[in-house]
């Protein structure tokens, strides 16, 4: 490419094009650069990019509420907002330009497509969709259209139970997030989230999830369409409406592309589709996403940036200006302007007016809490400290600002409000000369929001994602080889997953009352793969070694555990034996156990039982004493003299005698077998 002076491209195409990489490099080629980005979340990671490729020395990153400056920096990443706008540099970029069109963020970037420049080179990237507005505002603009790396087909509803590993969820609200990750984690062992509202941390850390393997399902609101780059194969939305701040509307084909777009990454073709509850799309909408023909833009979104700060009511006029072409459109309702009104048309506060300036600029402090009055609220006290003798916020104000903030327990919702709190103050922090002692205040606003964001990673995870399940799911689906190792204290560990432990022969499974029967299952079927070997290792054990021992709660026991239990046979002398084992051990194997076991204890009752048997056997031409050693036997050693008295009488004292050596004894009420047995 050739840089003439002032050179404007625009670097337009679909998702996965390349186009942030080709920017990157460009940049690199300059002496200097700012490179402009819609999340701090893409602003740190093309930050990261550009340090490995050129030092930390050379490369700044500046968000609204990080800033890292070296004193030789020549590469300056930046989220839109905090682009500088008083430095001259050979190179500007402006990452996801089509943002132009937002209702909220829009005016900012409209902002930056008309008034940065580059000294040498300007370069717009983002979709296809832009290209005949900027020809039209900016003539002299050269395109490079660039093509998509992969193909992007549409492949209807799937239900969530049937949809394939590598899937991202679409949602629009963090109640349908929420529901829908409950439910994959009990399919599918679990997900990753992510929403435009969680930290860049803690969005990072469950990317990281997501990406590591440890779960294969993502369920995301549209914040996942823009730049966040995943290996993911298959977008699946779950809803095709959101309330975009002021109605509930369905999501217009560019929008459905955008997200759709992140199916698939370099050469990996992509799939789309719907599940759940939500409409199939049209057939028109099919083919226009599939083959990236999309609606040009119409207009963008507005603002006059050249203000007139001579009075709070020639401040008003001018953010009220009209754009003189029909190309644009002016924003309505922006927070910082409604926030401006509020206080000065209300004599809220007092100024002077040379003081309108900083006012405006504390009306820009984002209201990360969606929570307008107590934004209102931080605007005022700020600006109030700001306007003092001390010109500063002084140390015990954001003291008691961040007092609590640094208490980490709470479910997600609570540490999610926190997170948005301590932004606030990260933001204010990172203002130049707002904060006294400065310094100290970024380092403790951000050691806070990073604890934060680990405790709500780690609220998630423990939420949403069964990392157990999710790891034995996945092996299993795809026919993997599952490493199977029991322990010393017979814990049964599969990758690394504890699934339960081995009592004897039989499995005790790990789980807690909110394991679904879909998880059990999975626990079941990968310890039937993996501990096979182990129970017929064990069989081998018990049948070489003989150390078994039968208990008085009619069980076999074999190093403290049951492996077998006796029931009812022919007759109680000759019981029946039942394995205890883990369906795990194969057939052959089970028989093999069996027939020792039988053979075991009917030698086990031939031997403790020999003088009960040998009743059957006596040699004595008495009938009656036959029959009444025949009874004494069926009736385990005991019976009631009543019962018998007839037979007693007809025995002589003579032919009891041989009964007393047997250890027979004839009492008043019982005849029993005193020997011990």
């Amino acid at each position: 490419m050739n840089d003439p002076l002032n050179k404007i491209v625009a670097v337009l195409g679909p998702t996965n094009t390349g186009k942030t990489y080709l920017a990157i490099e460009k940049m690199l080629e300059f002496n200097s650069g700012i490179f402009g980005l819609p999340l701090r979340l893409l602003a740190r990671e093309v930050y990261d990019k550009c340090v490995i490729k050129v030092g930390i020395e050379k490369v700044a990153l500046v968000t609204g509420e990080e800033k890292i400056i070296p004193d030789s920096a020549q590469y300056f990443i930046c989220t839109v907002e905090a682009m500088p706008k008083d430095k001259k540099v050979d190179f500007i970029a402006v990452d996801e330009i089509q943002m132009c069109g937002d209702r909220e963020r829009g005016h900012i970037f409209t902002d930056r497509l008309l008034n940065f420049r580059g000294e040498v080179l300007t370069m717009f990237l983002g979709s296809q969709i832009m290209k005949n507005i900027i020809a039209q505002i900016i003539p002299e603009t050269d395109f490079m259209e660039q093509q998509r790396f992969s193909k992007l087909s549409y492949n209807g509803h799937k239900k969530i139970s049937r949809l394939d590993r590598k899937t991202a969820l679409i949602a629009f609200s963090i109640e349908e997030v929420y529901a829908i990750a409950e439910l994959v984690r009990r399919q599918k062992g679990g997900a990753a989230v992510i929403m435009g509202s969680l930290s860049p941390k803690t969005r990072n850390s469950q990317v990281d999830v997501y990406q590591s393997g440890d779960v294969d399902y993502l369920v995301a609101t549209d914040a996942i369409g823009m730049g966040l780059n995943m290996d993911i194969e298959q977008i699946s939305f779950s809803n095709l409406m959101k309330f975009d701040g002021k109605k509930t509307r369905r999501l217009r084909t560019t929008e459905i592309s955008q997200i759709a777009g992140r199916a698939g990454r370099y050469k990996t073709d992509g799939m789309f589709g719907v599940t759940g509850g939500c409409e199939n799309l049209q057939p028109d909408e099919i083919e226009r996403i599939e083959n990236h023909k999309l609606d040009d833009v119409k207009f963008l979104f507005w603002r006059n940036s050249y203000l007139n700060f001579k009075s709070p009511e020639d401040l008003i006029q001018s953010l009220e200006k009209k754009p003189s072409s029909k190309n644009f459109s002016k924003i309505s309702d922006s927070l910082d302007e409604n926030v401006l009104k509020y206080l000065t048309r209300d004599k809220k506060i007092k100024f002077s007016n040379d003081k309108l300036p900083l006012l405006w600029e504390c009306c820009q402090i984002p209201d990360f809490q969606k929570k307008a009055f107590t934004h209102i609220d931080v605007v005022t006290r700020v600006f109030n400290f700001l306007n003092s003798k001390k010109n500063k916020i002084p140390n015990d104000y954001m003291k008691n600002q961040l007092t609590g903030l640094d208490n980490y327990k709470g479910n997600i919702d609570m540490i999610s409000n926190k997170v948005s709190n301590v932004r606030t103050w990260s933001y204010v922090a990172n203002k130049k000369n707002w904060v006294e002692n400065s310094d100290y205040w970024i380092q403790m606003s951000k050691n806070i929001e990073d604890n934060l964001s680990d405790k709500l990673h780690t609220e998630l995870t423990k939420s949403f994602i069964d990392k157990r399940i999710s790891v034995l799911s996945r092996g299993l689906k795809q026919d993997a080889k599952l490493k199977t190792t029991i322990t010393n204290d017979d814990e049964v560990i599969i990758d690394e997953q504890l699934v339960g432990k081995l009592k004897g022969l039989k499995l005790n499974l790990e789980f807690t009352s909110s394991t679904l029967e879909t998880d059990i299952k999975s626990l079941k079927k990968a310890a039937r793969q993996g501990m096979t070997g182990e129970l017929s290792s064990r069989v081998k054990e018990i049948i070489n070694k003989k150390e078994v021992q039968l208990r008085n709660n009619s069980k076999i026991y074999w190093k403290e555990n049951p492996i077998a239990k006796i029931k009812k046979g022919k007759n109680y002398l000759s019981p029946e034996v039942e394995i205890i084992s883990d369906e795990a051990l194969d057939t052959e194997a089970k028989e093999e156990l069996l027939h020792f076991l039988s053979n075991w204890l009917n030698k086990y009752i031939s031997e403790e039982l020999n003088d009960l048997i040998n009743l059957i056997k006596l040699d004595n031409k008495n009938k009656y004493l036959r029959a009444l050693s025949f009874q004494l036997y069926e009736s385990n050693g005991i019976l009631k003299r009543i019962n018998v008295e007839d037979i007693v009488k007809a025995i002589s004292k003579d032919e009891r005698k041989q009964f007393r050596s047997l250890g027979i004894k004839i009492g008043r009420y019982h005849i029993f077998f005193t020997k011990d047995a």
